[in-house]
């Protein structure tokens, strides 16, 4: 008898609509109810939103709550985590300055501030933390971290702490308002103002941002990060992958599975599925994808090596795909 299919699944969040590890649980049913073993579930993020408790799973640890302001400068219960026995923190960019905390119809990309990421990174150093994890994605700023260096210097400054900056892509602050601000609610005319105001404070700042890949993450904020207080950039993808024993369970399956909210060519430029297939192209192992919208021509899923792409909008149909790749695979073996 041969041996069984294994295989891993490793799909980020589906944005605003399930978390990474509710993906990861209904591609696995699916793998089973189409009669292989049960898969190895690794819920994965690359820096953006879901970083964190991707993180807190892999690393063990705690969640603490506080208030933070929201973009808009509310104050709003919030939270972060520490791991390491309290030495490090995850604070994530999304959980006080995200996009989602702001109702479409109040969205002014000019003024959202990243003010409540701030407070987040004071209240985990106030709790002890000498390294912070700052998980960069999913906000609804362009500010260049103006809001989030001056709350934390209005708490004291990092007393000591080191902020690590964790990326979901290599866009240069300069590109941050061009690149992400559409998306946020700005019309053509408020991008060139945010630019502007991006290129002021790049001058203003101890260190000029423009020109280093990844400084535009979270509305530039990495970059403002960087230049105040001299932040190390990590690319999310690697780090998170690596934090979760990504290549040795990979060494061990014979097919891995990858999945978002959508597959395009921005997959190749940070993020998870892009830098898992890197990963599974070196090691020999065949990679699939199960999305919610697929956006990517047969080119683009050459680029990035995919067998198989299926898209899936719901829990039930993501377990449908799921058995369909399991249908696939033992036809293949």
């Amino acid at each position: 008898m041969s041996a069984p299919l294994r295989v891993l699944v490793a799909p980020d969040s589906f944005k605003g609509t399930f978390t990474a590890p509710q993906v990861a649980a209904a591609i696995g049913r699916g793998l089973e109810h189409g009669g292989l073993v049960p898969p190895n579930l690794c819920p994965v993020a690359d820096g953006g939103e879901g970083t964190l408790a991707v993180l807190l799973t892999a690393l063990g640890g705690e969640t603490h709550g506080t208030t933070a302001r929201d973009p808009l400068g509310r104050r709003d219960p919030a939270g972060f985590a520490l791991v390491d026995g309290g030495g490090t923190a995850i604070v994530e960019v999304a959980e006080a300055s995200g996009l989602h905390r702001v109702a479409p119809i109040e969205r002014d990309a000019f003024a959202a501030s990243s003010a409540g990421t701030g407070d987040l990174v004071a209240a985990a150093i106030d709790q002890g933390a000498h390294v912070v994890l700052v998980a960069a994605g999913g906000s609804a700023t362009t500010d260049g971290g103006a809001g989030a260096i001056e709350a934390i210097e209005d708490a004291g400054g990092l007393r000591g702490a080191m902020l690590v900056v964790l990326t979901d892509v290599r866009t240069p602050f300069e590109d941050a308002a061009r690149v992400f601000a559409p998306q946020k609610g700005a019309d053509a005319a408020t991008v060139e103002r945010l630019t502007a105001r991006l290129d002021a404070q790049a001058l203003a700042l101890p260190r000029d941002p423009r020109g280093v890949p990844g400084t535009g993450a979270a509305g530039g904020l990495a970059g403002g990060l960087w230049a105040r207080y001299d932040a190390v950039l990590e690319p999310g993808a690697p780090f998170v992958l690596d934090q979760l024993d990504f290549d040795e369970r990979l060494s061990l399956v014979d097919a891995v599975v990858v999945g978002e909210g959508r597959i395009d060519d921005q997959t190749r430029a940070g993020k998870v599925a892009g830098e898992i297939s890197l990963r599974a192209a070196r090691a020999g192992v065949p990679v699939h994808a199960i999305v919610g919208e697929d956006d990517l021509d047969a080119a683009g899923r050459a680029a990035l090596g995919l067998r198989s792409v299926r898209e899936a909008s719901t829990l039930p149909a993501l377990e449908a795909a799921g058995a369909r790749l399991a249908a696939l695979l033992l036809r293949e073996r």
